[in-house]
C-alpha cells in the first residue's frame, strides 16, 4: 500500500543547520544555515543519490530529519 503524499512536504535536519520544502518526488528548496547567512539551495534530482535523499526525506525521516510547519519553514527563509 502506496500513501499519497500531498506536496509540498517541509523538513529540517534535528541539528537545525538545514530546512527543506520538498515540492515533489523529483524537486526541493533547501534554507542552510551558515554562521549568521541563509544560503537558499533548488534542487532539481537528475542522479539516483539525489532522488534517494528525497525518497529519504519523505519516507525514512526520522532518524536524520523532522517533520515542520510551512509556518516553520517561512520564518527561516
Amino acid at each position: 500500500m502506496t500513501t499519497e503524499l500531498n506536496f509540498p512536504v517541509y523538513r529540517k535536519y534535528k541539528n537545525g543547520k538545514s530546512y527543506f520544502k520538498i515540492i515533489s518526488a523529483t524537486n526541493f528548496t533547501e534554507v542552510q544555515m551558515v554562521g549568521n547567512k541563509k544560503m537558499v539551495h533548488h534542487i532539481t534530482a537528475n542522479t539516483y543519490p539525489e532522488k534517494l535523499l528525497i525518497h529519504d526525506m519523505l519516507h525514512n525521516f526520522s532518524a536524520h530529519w523532522d517533520a515542520i510547519t510551512e509556518a516553520e519553514f517561512e520564518m527561516v527563509l
